[in-house]
């Protein structure tokens, strides 16, 4: 019988112009605030993700828009997200929303969403 895939998808903004630096933290604060709130409403999901290697991708939306409608798209599939807003402190507005976590959650569903998405 075939094992069960677990991953974690971080989408981030194409069109946005920051450094790696400040990209980094982005796609760790999803990737984090994503299993924190997998671990509330699934934490089989998000044990299930720890013991099997914490496999992720990072992935890229155009813009705040696409994010929002991808969002939508996986939390329709019962999937756990997280979208991240900047505190602005840096290069951006107070606000600006930069990634999306999702997940850790079941392979086969996540790719239905997110397979089309073009690697960072």
């Amino acid at each position: 019988m075939d094992e069960q895939v677990f991953k974690q998808v971080i989408v981030v903004r194409r069109d946005l112009r920051i450094g790696r630096g400040k990209l980094a933290a982005q796609v760790a604060h999803a990737s984090l605030t994503a299993y924190l709130e997998t671990l509330k409403v699934r934490p089989e999901w998000a044990e299930k993700w720890l013991s099997t290697g914490q496999r992720k991708i990072v992935v890229t939306a155009s813009n705040s828009e696409e994010l929002i409608s991808i969002k939508r798209s996986v939390e329709e599939d019962g999937i756990p997200t997280a979208l991240i807003q900047d505190a602005g402190l840096t290069q951006l507005e107070p606000g600006t929303v930069t990634a999306l976590g999702i997940g850790p959650a079941p392979e086969a569903i996540l790719d239905k969403t997110t397979r089309r998405l073009k690697l960072l």
